[in-house]
């Protein structure tokens, strides 16, 4: 751990999800001991503590999604779901010691920066107020739902609710469900409306391309061999790490990934959907 730095800045961190909490633990290992995270919610974990909708899941592989100084040998599969992600940013949070530099309840309001002093001023909700020389904003790009502005939606006598706020009292068995957009939580929480729902129509703008997944649960074999076995989790890592990139490749557009890619998805949606009709849509 390196020596706490003489004359280190404030630094006031809003937000605790994975780049809040990630960029603390970073913070104080550079020296740097004032960090003071305030978090608007009571507990920490950002995204895969909001969204808790049915499905809710990684969309890439655990291993190279956690921290990389803070890896975790038994991930229950590839891809897990929300309440293990999120057991594991609480976990993160107690292993660094985190939680004396949280303040939770905090929703901040309004920053002013003061030239003069070179001093941030940092207000919060409830009225209280902080400063720093350094203001890391962790406040994640989708943190707050966007509503649509659907004439009419105010009439409507139903229940309605967005996915990032899941109304888990709900009584969805036996209803006609509409859903709006096919993105990545549409993607994930659809078929299991389809369980419930006596109809369930789906809503989209454009037709999204999707690839297999091949998730699947890890054995308690290959747990302990991450555990155990020196430098496996990390080469494990590494190899995810450039499958993904090389993956990119099929984006660019009018190339031979993008054509390869391309065969992989119809063939996925052949594969899942045998109504032609509704392949078309």
């Amino acid at each position: 751990m390196t020596d706490t730095i003489i004359g280190a800045p404030r630094v006031l961190i809003i937000g605790s999800g994975f780049a809040g909490l990630g960029a603390a633990i970073k913070l104080r290992e550079a020296g740097v001991s004032q960090v003071t995270i305030l978090e608007r919610a009571d507990s920490v974990g950002g995204t895969w503590r909001d969204n808790s909708y049915p499905g809710a899941a990684c969309d890439i592989p655990a291993h190279l999604y956690s921290f990389s100084f803070a890896p975790k040998s038994d991930w229950s599969s590839h891809y897990p779901g929300q309440p293990e992600i999120r057991r594991y940013l609480e976990g993160v949070t107690d292993r660094y010691g985190l939680r004396s530099s949280i303040v939770f309840g905090a929703e901040v309001v309004e920053t002013t920066f003061d030239e003069p002093t070179a001093t941030w001023h940092v207000r919060t909700a409830d009225g209280r107020r902080y400063e720093a020389e350094v203001v890391v904003a962790a406040l994640g790009p989708l943190s707050d739902p966007k509503i649509p502005d659907i004439p009419g939606i105010a009439d409507f006598a139903g229940v309605q609710f967005h996915s990032a706020q899941w109304d888990h009292e709900a009584d969805l068995d036996g209803k006609r469900i509409a859903t709006i957009g096919t993105g990545a939580s549409s993607i994930q929480f659809v078929p299991h409306l389809a369980e419930r729902a006596s109809s369930l129509t789906v809503l989209q703008r454009s037709a999204p391309w999707i690839i297999p997944r091949f998730d699947r649960p890890f054995s308690s074999l290959e747990q302990a061999a991450f555990r155990w076995v020196p430098g496996l989790r990390r080469l494990f890592r590494t190899s995810l790490y450039w499958q993904k990139e090389l993956r990119f490749v099929g984006f660019r557009k009018g190339s031979p990934g993008m054509a390869l890619m391309s065969l992989v998805s119809r063939w996925h949606l052949r594969r899942s959907v045998s109504d032609p009709a509704l392949r078309e849509v």
